[in-house]
């Protein structure tokens, strides 16, 4: 396939950010950052006054902000594509992390995708993974900046074949001649403008309709196309979720880091989903589930992953480790037999106490407890200021839930199992 976008960007004397990226592209920019790779932050005055000797002043503050910039990604797109791709501040902290862009490749590849219209592309990490999973993309950004720094890591990755960039509203934009869109819009306040086709206020959004574009046409847009996901704040109320979409959430590591909605055909309009990385794990349910049963504390706690919780497909682990809660309104799942899963993290439990720092104190004075992981729900307790009161000492370690049991304040101490 032809390529489809020029590596090098133009930018105009009048426009200081992408003169600056521009600058960060030629040779001496790409020495300077591979040189600035492993750099400590904390020496940052030091270097910069040693490189100002043999580089333009300016250079040197755009490679070392580049420089930070890519030592903060490597959380989200692992090392070596970090160190080859090129970021924006907000693009850094808003880009989907590469293990769930993946699966969401995965997701539309595997019902025969192969064009896709990313709308609100932000620094590309969506583009990316679609791209790898031999999806060709169309990715608009309505800022010259961000729609210059997909180009350039389309071309660093080698994908600039797959991925065709387009500086526009993405309200304007043409999408029918693609198998499925994939809209992002922009839920935290941009430094400035947001570049995804609307507005920004600063901050975290948390309004659907403030989204930038606002959700109502984001989901407009998606019901259009043949097939569609909608990446939103895992926070929305459930109640803002149209009939027509499949919901699911996705955590990674322990933690909930989006929601999609899902439209046309493949998905299962008005199902909850919860996926569990990096186990690739799916549940799901197509409606809500019957209240599930509460009892007492059995030998077993289990925790369920921030997704099912999100999703409130709670009830389906209880029926499936044949447990119990602990409480009607704590997603603490008890039961009398071992289960695993990678849905829950799971604990044996040893004591079931009434609420005492007191007792608790004693308990883990008498068990040489040194090591103290505070985990609680429907506790005002701080975790950090329990631990301090505990005066903890000792070789040993262990786990204490601070709950509600039947609605009393209650306090549980186990251990991890396995």
């Amino acid at each position: 396939m032809d390529r489809v976008n020029a590596t090098t960007p133009s930018a105009p004397s009048d426009d200081p950010g992408r003169a600056a990226f521009a600058a960060l592209r030629t040779r001496e920019g790409e020495q300077l950052l591979a040189e600035l790779r492993d750099h400590d932050p904390a020496d940052e005055l030091a270097t910069a006054t040693r490189l100002r000797r043999t580089h333009p002043a300016e250079l040197v503050s755009a490679a070392l902000g580049q420089a930070r910039l890519r030592q903060r990604a490597v959380a989200k797109f692992g090392a070596e594509d970090a160190y080859r791709m090129y970021f924006t501040p907000d693009g850094v902290e808003q880009a989907t992390r590469t293990t769930v862009a993946a699966h969401r490749a995965a997701r539309f590849a595997g019902l025969g995708v192969r064009s896709v219209a990313d709308l609100c592309c932000g620094i590309g990490g969506d583009a990316i993974a679609l791209a790898r999973a031999g999806i060709s993309v169309l990715a608009v950004d309505r800022d010259p900046l961000t729609a210059e720094v997909v180009r350039a890591n389309a071309a660093a990755l080698g994908l600039d074949g797959l991925i065709e960039v387009r500086c526009a509203d993405v309200t304007e934009v043409d999408t029918s001649p693609y198998d499925a869109v994939f809209v992002d819009p922009a839920r935290r306040g941009a430094r400035g403008e947001s570049g995804r086709g609307g507005r920004a206020t600063g901050g975290r959004i948390f309004d659907p309709e403030a989204y930038s574009p606002p959700l109502s046409w984001a989901t407009a847009a998606a019901l259009k196309a043949p097939r569609a996901a909608l990446k939103i704040a895992p926070g929305i109320p459930h109640e803002a979720i149209g009939p027509e979409a499949e919901a699911e959430w996705i955590s990674d590591g322990g933690d909930v880091k989006e929601a999609v909605l899902w439209y046309g055909e493949g998905f299962a309009p008005g199902a909850f989903r919860a996926t569990v990385l990096p186990y690739g794990a799916t549940l799901s349910a197509p409606a809500p589930l019957p209240a599930p049963p509460v009892g007492p504390v059995g030998r077993y706690l289990y925790e369920p992953d921030g997704a099912v919780i999100r999703a409130r497909l709670v009830a389906d682990l209880v029926e499936r480790c044949g447990g119990r809660l602990v409480d009607e309104t704590i997603a603490y799942i008890t039961s009398d037999e071992p289960y695993s899963s990678p849905y829950v993290a799971g604990y044996e439990i040893t004591d079931e106490l009434p609420f005492s720092m007191k007792r608790l104190k004693a308990l883990l004075r008498e068990r040489q407890v040194g090591v103290l992981t505070v985990k609680k729900r429907g506790s005002a307790v701080e975790p950090e200021e329990l631990r301090r009161r505990m005066k903890l000492s000792g070789p040993h370690a262990a786990t204490v839930f601070l709950t509600r049991v039947a609605g009393a304040p209650t306090m549980l101490i186990g251990h991890p199992l396995g």
